[in-house]
């Protein structure tokens, strides 16, 4: 069983940045792809970033692209993303995934149904 547990959620003006952090425990994620998805008030989850178990391979959406950076620290079990340059239209409940099927490349691992394991979330909200 792995749990993941998300922290660095918080307020920040527009133009701000905020570092998400997810924590893993029970199992080794050495091998799991890993992402990032989020999910404002009255709309469905949506994908955000993943990274390949090695660390090589990233893949995001289009709306965060150039803004936010997705990375993990080899050896731990532990991910982030470095949001930049926030705007309204992110402010988001941010959950953390983890997929058991590890990939060399991320490309088009989007999709809630190819992520196991789900973190409770961490609140961002960024003010205009």
């Amino acid at each position: 069983q792995v749990q993941l547990v998300e922290s660095g959620g918080g307020l920040v003006q527009a133009g701000g940045s905020l570092r998400l952090s997810c924590a893993a425990s029970g199992r080794t994620l050495r091998t799991y792809t890993m992402a990032w998805f989020r999910q404002a008030p009255g709309k469905e989850r949506e994908f955000v970033a993943a990274i390949s178990w090695s660390g090589s391979s990233t893949y995001y959406a289009d709306s965060v692209k150039g803004r936010f950076t997705i990375s993990r620290e080899k050896g731990k079990n532990t991910e982030y993303l470095q949001m930049n340059s926030l705007k309204p239209e992110d402010t988001a409940v941010y959950y953390c995934a983890a997929g058991v099927l590890s990939s060399m490349v991320v490309d088009g691992r989007s999709s809630r149904a190819q992520y196991d394991y789900w973190g409770q979330g961490t609140q961002v909200t960024v003010s205009s």
